[in-house]
């Protein structure tokens, strides 16, 4: 092979290759200056990644105690010993400035020849942006105004062997921010305030259910028998028991096990798995709320959702108006609720469209308007795809979508109203399903019979159909009280307040391909 072979045959393509040798040069050039302080750290008597440190401060704490007290120039006796990462450092010789960082709070460090001495100081010039240091020290207010601490003593407490990204441009490739989320964290403060966003709004959800007398539960992640939901699951095998499990794809069955029980009100914040395809919404490792409540029904699990989403917003954003992708959310108020053959029927423009419509006619219906269809399909279904397709998607602000088919909701129970339909709502926020509850079924016999026909469509070829659960029927059969009960995707309403449009941007360790 010949060099211009080797390097791609084309001078852009080649000179690109000749750059990434170029970094990849430098990049070693720069760790091995780091290791070389490494060993002068060592040489100095100092342990670069000691057990434990003393710390009595945190940055959050020194700036809510001080930041609106001090003035430019005034000094306290106030000693404190705070840790943090260095972030950036300035100066030389006599003075330098370290800036420390703990998550999203930042704290500047005077460090000072008259203070430190020579031997500390020689240990300051020894230091790279991206180590972790402790510093002792008072707190003070510099003569430009910016809060920091007079360094008595400043320790090394973990070295950094690598470079951080470039402060300005931070982790800009998708990939290396999702493959290497550790550095995204540390450099992009996006990504800092979307994942700070996160853990106020998990939080939230949990103390709401708590406050109302919901009790937080555990239930296997390995499962027997997949169910809960129509989804294609994850497979592995248990040597010991020589016997296939499955990755939960819901906890449903397992949580209304326990209300059977006599637990009145149970939730779970969890993972779920389904093998399922990559998208800027579906990641098949995701997290669910679901929550069972005795003696309720679908109408209160709607109060309930409100109730949630609306703390959510409160909690991680101060307000329930959100902006997304440019456009105005409003999530105050009561949310409108819409019969869900009464929005096909909008869509359409046909009045006369009903779930005990010839099978033809409405499949005729689905051609006009290209929605694909398959001949095993009953109306219940092709409405729904009608949905899918026209309506689900204009639906910007919270709307609970209600009356699904029984065809398509094998757990819920049937209208009180319509037999032919279910007490089940799907709530859509900006064109996206964030939640799907049901009054739940609790008729076993009427459970048996839904779960053979799913057991029949998985025996035709459909993956994500159920089979029949013996042990979750002999559960309902030693009696079921009536409930009501709800899952709400957490990533997706993370996704929603916090304005992002992809799921990967919500999980800290979104799946990928191999490396």
């Amino acid at each position: 092979m010949s060099d211009e072979q080797r390097h791609g045959g084309d001078g852009h393509l080649g000179a690109e290759g000749d750059e990434l040798e170029e970094s990849a040069s430098r990049l070693d050039a720069l760790i091995q200056e780091r290791r070389d302080k490494l060993a002068q750290w060592r040489e100095r008597g100092v342990e670069p990644y000691p057990v434990g440190v003393g710390v009595s401060d945190t940055l959050v704490s020194v700036r809510e105690r001080w930041d609106a007290v001090l003035s430019p120039g005034e000094e306290t006796d106030t000693t404190v010993a705070i840790a943090g990462r260095v972030v950036l450092r300035r100066g030389h010789g006599k003075l330098v400035f370290l800036v420390l960082r703990e998550w999203d709070t930042d704290l500047q460090v005077l460090a000072q020849l008259d203070v430190l001495g020579e031997d500390g100081m020689a240990g300051v010039d020894l230091l790279d942006v991206g180590d972790w240091v402790a510093v002792t020290g008072r707190v003070i207010c510099s003569k430009r105004g910016e809060l920091s601490v007079q360094a008595d003593s400043v320790v090394l407490i973990g070295k950094s062997l690598r470079p951080l990204p470039d402060k300005w441009h931070g982790v800009r490739d998708l990939e290396t921010r999702f493959r290497q989320r550790y550095a995204d964290l540390i450099v992009n403060a996006e990504s800092r305030r979307v994942f700070g966003i996160r853990a106020a709004v998990m939080s939230a959800l949990r103390a709401e259910l708590t406050e109302r007398g919901y009790v937080e539960v555990e239930t296997p992640m390995l499962h027997p028998i997949p169910g809960g939901a129509a989804a294609k699951p994850f497979v592995t095998h248990h040597n010991a028991l020589e016997a296939d499990l499955y990755l939960r794809i819901a906890p449903e069955l397992y949580l209304k096990r326990l209300v059977a029980g006599g637990m009145p009100r149970v939730f779970e914040v969890n993972r779920v798995f389904r093998n399922e395809g990559l998208s800027p919404r579906h990641n098949p490792e995701f997290t669910m709320l679901e929550s069972y409540e005795a003696f309720a029904d679908y109408r209160d699990v709607m109060g309930l959702t409100q109730a949630l989403l609306q703390r959510a917003a409160m909690a991680s954003l101060g307000q329930t108006a959100v902006v997304y992708d440019g456009r105005a959310v409003d999530l105050g108020g009561e949310w409108p609720r819409r019969p869900l053959l009464d929005l096909v029927r909008e869509a359409t423009g046909r009045a006369d469209l009903s779930y005990d419509m010839d099978v033809a006619a409405l499949r005729a219906v689905c051609a006009d308007w290209q929605v694909h269809t398959e001949e095993a399909w009953g109306t219940g279904k092709l409405v729904l795809e009608l949905y899918e397709k026209l309506v689900e998607h204009t639906l910007w602000d919270p709307t609970f979508v209600v009356d699904y088919p029984v065809e398509v909701s094998p757990l819920a129970r049937r209208h009180r109203e319509d037999p032919f339909l279910t007490e089940r709502f799907e709530l859509i926020v900006v064109g996206r399903e964030l939640a799907n509850a049901f009054s739940e079924l609790t008729d076993p016999e009427d459970q048996r019979a839904r779960l053979e026909a799913q057991a029949l469509a998985k025996a035709g070829g459909d993956e994500e159909a159920m089979v029949v659960d013996e042990d979750y029927l002999r559960a309902m059969e030693y009696g079921m009280p009536p409930m009501g009960g709800i899952g709400i995707g957490v990533d997706r309403l993370v996704m929603l307040l916090a304005d992002v449009q992809t799921i990967r941007d919500v999980i800290l360790f979104p799946t990928l391909r191999p490396e």
